[in-house]
């Protein structure tokens, strides 16, 4: 992988979940979980770290593209560091 890769990430978010975790690849989609309630924005916000620290790249190298009110979301993570063994078929760019 080059340096000047963009992973585009499909989503699946559940708030209000026992504990915030990345569960992996479900019917094409990234299944995350959060404690955060989906209020203010504060769901994506926790999804955005989750996928930072997953990436190994800085929070602000993770975007949401679209779905911000929605369960699934489209993210875009600017040149990850690494890529988990969990991502399957996602597009780079």
């Amino acid at each position: 992988m080059n340096g000047e890769s963009i992973l585009v990430i499909p989503v699946r978010v559940q708030p209000r979940g026992s504990r915030s975790e990345i569960l992996g690849m479900v019917d094409g989609r990234l299944k995350i979980k959060t404690t955060a309630p989906p209020t203010d924005g504060r769901a994506n916000k926790d999804v955005i770290k989750q996928l930072a620290k997953a990436f190994k790249v800085p929070p602000s190298r993770v975007t949401l593209k679209s779905g911000a009110s929605a369960r699934n979301k489209i993210f875009v993570v600017d040149r990850p560091a690494i890529v988990p063994d969990w991502v399957e078929d996602i597009a780079f760019r």
